[in-house]
């Protein structure tokens, strides 16, 4: 996309100009920060820039690139964390006005790594409160830049905004439930869920230490196989992250797809789901087909039967998570999140025991319909972003939330299957629609190089939301 304005250009495009040195790190880094003061106070995706730490650290990647000293596509090239994860002398909030005077002493693991990759540090994204469905009303609710009167996506939103509109160049976010494919799938950017355990989670705050994974939201999937590169590996700080040597992410990322083996389960992939987006999903897999891979009928289980397990098992780990602040300062959690507590709260062991067998058995079943197949196509979400208000998204937390939304996320948080989201199309009122293939443990890669030859058969990840540019 050699005619994309600066802001846009992917992390490849403009690390290859940093490396050649036709444009330095602190002109990129420069660039982003009047994007930001521009247009993020409309979509206020950031809790916090870091000016002043993007400065100094695009001047010195800008010293060590002139030095010969380059360490790699992300040297240079600004990004951004959701405002869980630690950074030192920078406040970390979780959306939480519980934390909003929380200043850690110390980096989050991804946020070493991503320091040691030279990535510059624009801030902090704004998320939902404690990172599951609702928004603190003392901070800010992200506005979605394709419609800001509808739904971002949910935690990771201040990611997925920032990441679509421009005002990033690749982002971290969360998945516990969906949120890094909610707002990949709602902001039309790409989203990848790794393998849990792939991605250290020490100085992430929790929401639910059994299902919480970290990942980037990227305009490409070679640009998320450079962020996932960055983060990844074994942390002594983490004892549930895994052992596994983490691979070349772009080894093979352009080898194509003849050969390889896509489930499909026409009935799991469009019963329920929006029309458009359905036919969506099914027009990417003939895609995949006409490139070469295998597309193979698989059967899966009664998914929809099994979510309801998920809201017992978060909520429950939920108030492990928040033990020294809730109930003690209770009512400093806003509404929505304060109902999730209690209802966590509420939770007996049995019946905490009970769904973590239900969770058990549906990894089962999904491990038997994937004996056969490399990846598994479907949706990421069952519609385009749906329409919100602010009353909505502030709660206090709804009976009626149900579970069904979550039939393509909560599987693979379950089992800790990576998963990669890709725009696959816009609706006829001009919203992002995604697609979904999910992989085996540990095949990130693999994950990478479909949704790559995806993108040189589609134009879907070039397009951006109807924004000025700044």
């Amino acid at each position: 996309m050699a005619d994309a304005p600066l802001h846009y250009m992917t992390i490849t495009e403009v690390a290859a100009l940093i490396k050649a040195r036709q444009i330095s790190p602190v002109e990129v880094t420069e660039a982003m920060l009047r994007r930001i003061e521009s247009l993020d106070g409309t979509y206020k995706s950031y809790a916090t820039v870091m000016a002043d730490q993007a400065e100094a650290a695009a001047k010195s990647a800008e010293a060590e690139i002139a030095a010969g000293q380059y360490r790699g596509p992300l040297h240079g090239v600004p990004f951004a964390v959701k405002d869980l994860c630690f950074t030192t002398g920078v406040r970390t909030m979780g959306g939480s006005k519980v934390y909003m005077d929380h200043v850690p002493s110390f980096d989050a693991t991804v946020v070493v790594k991503l320091n040691a990759a030279g990535a510059v540090p624009l801030g902090k994204l704004n998320l939902t409160e404690g990172a599951m469905g609702g928004y603190n009303p003392a901070l800010d609710l992200p506005l979605n830049p394709w419609n800001t009167g509808h739904w971002a996506g949910s935690s990771s939103s201040g990611s997925g905004v920032a990441t679509a509109a421009g005002l990033c160049f690749g982002s971290l976010g969360s998945d516990t439930g969906g949120s890094i494919r909610f707002p990949a799938a709602t902001c039309g950017t790409v989203g990848l869920k790794p393998t849990w355990g792939r991605v250290s989670r020490y100085g992430v705050l929790a929401l639910a230490e059994s299902l919480d994974h970290v990942g980037p939201l990227t305009r490409s999937a070679a640009d998320a196989a450079i962020s996932l590169q960055a983060i990844a590996g074994q942390d002594p700080n983490d004892p549930t992250s895994l052992p596994a040597p983490v691979p070349d992410m772009l080894d093979g990322i352009d080898g194509g797809v003849r050969g390889i083996r896509i489930g499909l389960d026409e009935n799991y992939a469009t019963d329920g789901v929006d029309p458009e987006l359905a036919a969506a999903v099914i027009e990417g897999v003939a895609i995949m087909k006409e490139l070469g891979a295998e597309i193979v009928p698989v059967q899966m289980p009664d998914v929809d039967s099994y979510l309801s397990a998920w809201p017992v098992l978060c909520s429950a780990e939920a108030v492990a998570a928040h033990r020294e602040n809730y109930p003690s300062r209770r009512d400093d959690y806003g509404p929505w999140f304060r109902g999730w507590l209690d209802m966590g709260a509420a939770v007996s062991g049995a019946d905490y025991a009970e769904a973590n067998n239900r969770r058990a058995e549906l990894n089962g079943l999904i491990r038997d319909a994937f004996q056969d197949i490399d990846a598994l196509a479907c949706p990421s979400v069952m519609a385009p972003a749906r329409p919100i208000t602010p009353e909505e998204m502030y709660g206090p937390l709804s009976g009626d939330r149900g579970t069904s939304f979550q039939r393509y996320t909560v599987p693979y948080d379950y089992n800790g299957a990576p998963t990669i989201s890709l725009p696959c199309g816009l609706s006829s009122n001009g919203l992002p629609l995604s697609l979904q293939f999910v992989g085996k443990a540990l095949s990130e890669p693999l994950l990478c190089r479909i949704g790559h030859a995806y993108e040189q058969a589609t134009d879907w990840h070039n397009l951006h939301p109807p924004i000025d540019a700044a």
